[in-house]
């Protein structure tokens, strides 16, 4: 697919989809076939913009479910003794928006993206949903082409690094799930959040508080929503900790 094939108003990736091609090969030791993966790569906008070619949501629905598979079964066989609860955080902190965009800007995969001009125009190449998205059509497209074996290799590739953090996180898995808990715990109640916006659509960020007891315990801000309640919950989570901890004991709640 190249400038020839579309229509004025789409454009062409930064770099050639070969690179990536080659990547691929290096990393899951076959080829990769160039059209489902130039597929993978196609957004909604520009397929759009180029007369309705083929984009790569398929292709995403297809990768999310590789992707769960392999990141599901790792953690299974390598925690034997964690409850499901736990695994189930374990796998929400690789397989989530955040943690894959970040897998995307360390292959440099914005660069490959077909975007149309109007997501171009707003920063789409950095944008976690369009990176997220793309990394996950991307696994489809090599389970698609090259098979299981491929797609696992390359699922590795890319998570085993955030599984082995992730390991390590305890109550950072998910602050807000902790947060919950711990006020559970006390009787406190269930925390509830306030959250602010502001920019325009393309650039927004976000301000969250979270509030227990008529208490504002913690604030947050981050580029979403999420983030700001997280890092908001993580702050309320260590203030019930510190307040709940026996000085007799050392006991923490």
């Amino acid at each position: 697919m190249g400038k020839g094939s579309a229509s004025a108003g789409a454009l062409t990736p930064l770099r050639p989809v070969s690179e990536l091609l080659d990547h691929l090969r290096e990393v899951t030791g076959v080829p990769v076939d160039a059209a489902v993966l130039t597929r993978a790569l196609t957004h909604r906008s520009y397929a759009y913009e180029a007369g309705g070619l083929p984009h790569n949501e398929r292709l995403e629905f297809l990768g999310d479910s590789v992707l769960g598979l392999v990141v599901t079964a790792t953690l299974y066989e390598a925690h034997p003794e964690t409850t499901e609860g736990q695994l189930a955080k374990l796998r929400a902190s690789v397989v989530n928006m955040r943690a894959l965009a970040d897998v995307g800007r360390t292959l440099g995969l914005g660069d490959y993206v077909y975007l149309g001009r109007g997501e171009e125009s707003t920063g789409g190449r950095d944008k976690d949903s369009i990176l997220a998205d793309t990394v996950e059509a991307v696994i489809g497209a090599v389970y698609s082409s090259a098979g299981i074996d491929a797609a696992t290799h390359l699922v590795h590739h890319l998570v085993d690094p955030l599984l082995a953090q992730s390991a390590t996180l305890g109550a950072g898995l998910d602050w807000k799930t902790s947060l919950q808990e711990i006020a559970s715990r006390h009787g406190l109640g269930a925390p509830e959040y306030a959250v602010t916006e502001d920019g325009p659509e393309h650039a927004k960020s976000f301000e969250a508080s979270v509030v227990l007891g008529g208490h504002v315990l913690g604030r947050g801000a981050g580029r979403t929503k999420k983030v700001a309640e997280q890092q908001a919950a993580a702050l309320a989570w260590a203030s019930l900790r510190d307040a709940h901890e026996d000085g007799a004991t050392g006991h923490r709640a």
